[in-house]
């Protein structure tokens, strides 16, 4: 049973685990450090579909202003130069995410579009950020202005024919950063692909829409202008429950994600 609250959700570490799968874990410079075995039995993302990198939220699914200012990174194109800058091969990466270097191969050309769960394992074994993979670093400024136009976006997926999620950057894309800040815009039926657990801490603010967040295994059932906040050490998830899109502020510290 889900808890409904009218007030910030302070989430703890004494909630029970998650009885479904085993959480992924990240050492020290983002490693996976959960078992195979582990990641072969979470990996539920399926066959990726063939999707044009331009698409966004329509009339239905999303307000046509804010799809209309949504600017697509080239998602692939970055974690492929990323991939050849470490030196690892496809099936070396894809080995240590647990898909296949068809899988892997179709993401870096566009052809497919990762989960929020795949893309964070692929972040993790190329040690960067999902930050990193939002568009071309900024130059480090005390001040700095994202205009609504002019705002980066990332499409993540689950499964093939399912519902996108969009990753609206509203913080800087500059090293070293102490936080990051975003708009995760849920289309109807989205979720974000299993567990995901990371050094740090989260906050966020539901903007519109309906959202279920699962944290340790606890559910909790979110509306417009509820907050919340959990260790993300934690394993966490989340989908959307509403009829029409979801829009989520949600800011992490340190920027691993």
């Amino acid at each position: 049973m889900s808890t409904k609250l009218r007030q910030t959700i302070v989430i703890g570490r004494d909630a029970a685990p998650l009885p479904a799968s085993a959480p992924e874990t990240f050492g020290a410079g983002g490693r996976q450090t959960s078992s195979r075995a582990a990641v072969d039995a979470a990996e539920r993302d399926g066959e990726p579909e063939t999707v044009p990198r331009s698409r966004v939220p329509t009339s239905g699914e999303a307000s046509s202003a804010h799809a209309s200012q949504m600017t697509l990174s080239d998602l692939g194109a970055r974690i492929r130069k990323a991939r050849k800058e470490k030196g690892m091969t496809l099936r070396e990466v894809a080995d240590e995410v647990g898909c296949s270097p068809s899988m892997l191969s179709k993401i870096e050309t566009e052809q497919a579009t990762p989960s929020l769960r795949t893309l964070h394992r692929i972040a993790a074994v190329l040690d960067i950020s999902i930050t990193h993979l939002f568009g071309a670093e900024a130059q480090p400024e005390e001040i700095s202005v994202i205009r609504s136009d002019a705002r980066p976006a990332v499409q993540v997926r689950r499964n093939k024919g399912g519902a996108s999620i969009f990753l609206e950057r509203l913080s800087p894309t500059v090293p070293d950063m102490m936080l990051s800040a975003n708009i995760h815009t849920l289309e109807p039926g989205a979720e974000s692909g299993g567990d995901i657990q990371h050094a740090g801490q989260e906050v966020g603010y539901v903007l519109q829409g309906t959202a279920e967040l699962i944290v340790a295994g606890k559910s909790y059932h979110l509306t417009a202008g509820d907050s919340f906040f959990f260790a993300s050490t934690l394993p966490h998830r989340y989908r959307n429950l509403d009829i029409g899109v979801t829009r989520i502020l949600w800011v992490a510290t340190p920027a691993t994600f």
